[in-house]
């Protein structure tokens, strides 16, 4: 099943004060970045956060499982979105451990 758009732009929203927040669809769900970083997934309508050192002190009760078969694990957040200053406060520890992303080298012409 696919993510909605709008439950997608609930968690961007509420994710506002932890840098520069944006997302893209891939696959029919969705990759949330933080200042460049891919830091959670929506998958199902659910938040699927990375898992960092960082975070897994700030969670308390922590639940992790696969965004889709196959994946590694990642932090589930079931309800704890919601909590603005929370969320942002999360998703601020996880894009300091998260690496940019490789930059991809272009194929070779013929």
């Amino acid at each position: 099943m696919a993510s909605d758009k709008s439950f997608v732009e609930f968690v961007v929203d509420q994710m506002g004060n932890a840098g520069t927040i944006s997302y893209r669809q891939m696959f029919g769900e969705y990759a949330i970045y933080c200042n460049g970083k891919v830091v959670a997934l929506v998958c199902d309508n659910q938040l699927f956060v990375k898992p960092t050192k960082g975070g897994r002190a700030y969670i308390e009760n922590i639940v992790e499982s696969a965004p889709y078969p196959g994946a590694k694990m990642y932090f589930l957040i079931e309800e704890a979105f919601e909590d603005r200053e929370w969320i942002g406060g999360l998703i601020k520890i996880t894009a300091k451990e998260v690496p940019l992303p490789k930059k991809r080298s272009k194929a070779k012409g013929k």
